[in-house]
């Protein structure tokens, strides 16, 4: 019987790369995307590439921020695939601001979606993986929560938060036969990179030991390996994945 990830935030980008790369490794993938419009133009889409190899794959759509959401979302994809063994918590939104300048929506929202969605999805699948004695969590952290970034005082404070529940959910879920660890990315080449003007990412990579900006796929296989069989004695780590950005 196929193992079951779901992915948080995976319509498109990262999460989307991470769904296929589970689907091509012959996993069962639930996708999870905020709203219908990113179900139609991205979260369906996806699901349909996932199928492509041989697998089942649907798009469910749930807000990380919402306890009850997630808690439904979980559910739902129990049901619908009959378990969980993988959860992908890739969801997060960035409202960019210096500190003196920065709104308290700005702050609030971006720990609901980057800091609270996470502890939402741990929350209800792990009860689901320890009924099962076994899983395997993988939170999206980031450079910028284990060093800062200027601008990013929210961001960098709730993927610093994601790296202090994955160590504490490790120490508790680990007797049951669960793993916890993290991904932090680094400068990741996206539609948000695209945007970026030549100089600044020109920059940016003079500061990167490889000298290249990260792809997608380079964060996907990081996650793939923390969720394999050959990662079982890996639990409570921050696996950096930056190119060497930051030594």
């Amino acid at each position: 019987m196929s193992k079951v990830v779901l992915i948080t935030g995976a319509s498109q980008g990262i999460g989307a790369c991470i769904a296929e790369t589970f689907a091509k490794k012959g996993y069962n993938v639930a996708i999870n995307c905020r709203s219908e419009k990113e179900q139609e133009n991205g979260g369906n889409q996806v699901a349909e590439k996932c199928r492509a190899n041989g697998v089942e794959a649907e798009c469910f759509i749930a807000d990380v921020s919402s306890f009850e959401q997630c808690g439904k979302l979980v559910k739902a994809v129990t049901e619908r695939f009959g378990g969980l063994d993988v959860l992908v918590n890739n969801a997060g939104i960035t409202r960019d601001g210096l500190l003196a300048m920065m709104s308290e929506e700005q702050f609030d929202s971006v720990i609901a979606v980057n800091l609270k969605g996470v502890f939402n999805m741990m929350h209800f699948a792990s009860k689901v993986m320890m009924r099962a004695r076994s899983g395997r969590i993988v939170n999206i952290s980031s450079v910028a929560g284990l060093y800062g970034n200027k601008g990013q005082i929210n961001y960098s404070a709730s993927k610093a938060g994601v790296a202090g529940m994955t160590m504490t959910a490790a120490k508790e879920l680990g007797p049951r036969g669960i793993t916890v660890n993290a991904v932090a990315p680094g400068i990741i080449e996206t539609a948000m990179t695209d945007a970026m003007p030549e100089k600044v990412k020109q920059a940016a990579m003079e500061g990167i030991a490889l000298g290249r900006l990260g792809q997608p796929q380079d964060v996907a296989n990081a996650v793939a390996f923390l969720a394999s069989d050959e990662a079982s004695y890996i639990t409570g780590q921050i696996l950096v994945v930056d190119g060497g950005m930051i030594m």
